[in-house]
């Protein structure tokens, strides 16, 4: 239903446009909300896009152009006049504004920092000076402070001065004549108390904050965790110097998740969506990978040439060794991305590494003893007496069963603890996912293979 709505509003404003009718077209846009309408002006066309922006209201334009793609962005400011872009900057939230610059090329940031006025223009050159990926880079100046001895009536008073500039009202931060912060009071908790009532009677003292230093991701984590709208970020001195809102964390998770999911795919993680990426930009993002993953490939290679004499006496094991490479990297896989979930939500840290183990190996046992029994019987069943294979006696039978067996423990354990050390060790655990894994427990079911196949075949 809304493709269908979508493909209707297109039409709609294709035929509005070819007939000039500019002032329906505002009419319409005004209706819309800031991410449908960057969306519907991205399908446009460049030659399009910035006569259909210029018909939005100066708010709306701004909440609108942050939405956009930055390619879309980088269009409308080389074509704005320096009055038009400093509409647009001044209608910006200081965080915004720095996401903004981050992604524009040097002569394009010089003239959004021209066209913003002094104090904006400082705050911006301070969040660009955080760590990147951390609280500081996301967080946002546009905040309301209190101080504990103001009454319910001045603070209320106050907030309706600032609260046009605030990016958020619904929770205020109460700090001392230091900036150190001290605590929070919620607008409800203003508006229902007496006009002369304390702050320090109606503030939480239990504040939940981070500092600018703390990974993105944390943030992002503890803004779900706690259920929080917003969250303060402190210095190293405990004053405060900014907030972190939701629509932010939400970005920070879509960011994250998506870096994950690329990474865990070995694909070099990039911020383009993918239509708006080109043949050679996904090739560049995918070969690094590829070619590791084939040169360890040769590994496995290297083993198989040392028992070909092996294979070539007992040929019946060639045919099963697809299925236990298969199978040991499909269970290395679900341990290490279970692994992964859990480190991503803070779930698991370093110190339950003993506990994860134990876990796994009781579930790798479970899963050893209920597949190598069916493997058994499949082999049995279908090899022996559906397909008459004489090559695979029983004792064959049992070499394929154990190696599964053990393959799936080894498995299992690689992909639990292999996450564990990489994030011990300060590299992305989602590295350590399906392709890495794989590579590693091919190699090991093979030796274990060749090591079951010589213990009881004697070759």
């Amino acid at each position: 239903m809304a493709e269908t709505n979508t493909t209707i509003l297109s039409s709609t404003l294709e035929a509005l446009i070819e007939n000039k009718k500019y002032a329906t077209l505002r009419d319409i846009f005004v209706t819309m909300q800031p991410m449908d309408i960057a969306g519907v002006l991205g399908e446009l066309g460049e030659n399009r896009l910035p006569l259909m922006f210029r018909l939005l209201p100066k708010e709306l334009a701004a909440e609108t152009f942050i939405e956009m793609d930055p390619e879309e962005q980088e269009l409308l400011i080389r074509g704005f006049s320096d009055a038009e872009l400093k509409d647009v900057v001044d209608e910006l939230y200081v965080d915004d504004a720095v996401d903004l610059i981050e992604e524009m090329p040097a002569n394009v940031v010089k003239r959004i920092l021209k066209s913003a006025d002094p104090e904006m223009r400082r705050t911006i050159n301070e969040l660009l000076n955080y760590p990147e990926d951390s609280a500081g880079s996301i967080m946002t100046t546009e905040y309301v402070s209190l101080r504990p001895e103001m009454t319910a009536e001045e603070a209320i008073k106050r907030i309706r001065r600032g609260a046009v500039d605030k990016e958020t009202i619904y929770t205020c931060y109460v700090t001392d004549k230091n900036r150190k912060l001290v605590g929070y009071v919620t607008l409800k908790s203003l508006l229902l108390a007496e006009d002369d009532t304390q702050i320090t009677q109606i503030m939480g003292t239990d504040t939940i904050s981070v500092t600018t230093t703390d990974d993105q991701e944390e943030v992002a984590n503890a803004l779900s965790k706690y259920d929080l709208s917003a969250l303060p970020v402190v210095d190293k001195e405990s004053r405060l110097v900014g907030i972190v809102t939701v629509d932010d964390a939400i970005d920070v998770m879509e960011e994250e998740a998506t870096e994950d999911i690329e990474k865990m795919a070995a694909i070099m993680p990039t911020d383009k969506p993918y239509l708006k990426l080109s043949p050679f930009e996904i090739w560049k993002s995918r070969i690094p990978w590829l070619l590791l993953l084939m040169v360890s490939a040769t590994f496995t290679g290297l083993i198989i040439s040392s028992f070909e004499s092996a294979l070539a006496k007992w040929v019946a094991l060639t045919a099963f060794i697809p299925m236990l490479m298969d199978t040991g990297g499909n269970t290395g896989s679900q341990a290490s991305v279970t692994v992964i979930r859990a480190l991503s939500l803070g779930d698991l840290e370093f110190s339950d590494f003993f506990r994860v183990v134990w876990k796994e190996l009781r579930v790798a046992v479970l899963c050893a003893v209920s597949l190598a029994v069916v493997n058994f019987l499949k082999i049995q069943l279908v090899d022996v007496w559906l397909m008459h294979n004489t090559s695979v006696t029983v004792t064959v039978n049992l070499v394929i069963c154990i190696t599964l067996a053990f393959t799936i423990i080894c498995a299992k354990l690689v992909g639990c603890t292999l996450p564990l050390l990489a994030k011990k060790l300060g590299f992305d655990p989602a590295v350590m996912a399906s392709p890495f894994i794989t590579t590693i427990v091919d190699a090991l079911s093979l030796l274990i293979y060749f090591q079951v196949a010589r213990l009881l075949l004697g070759i």
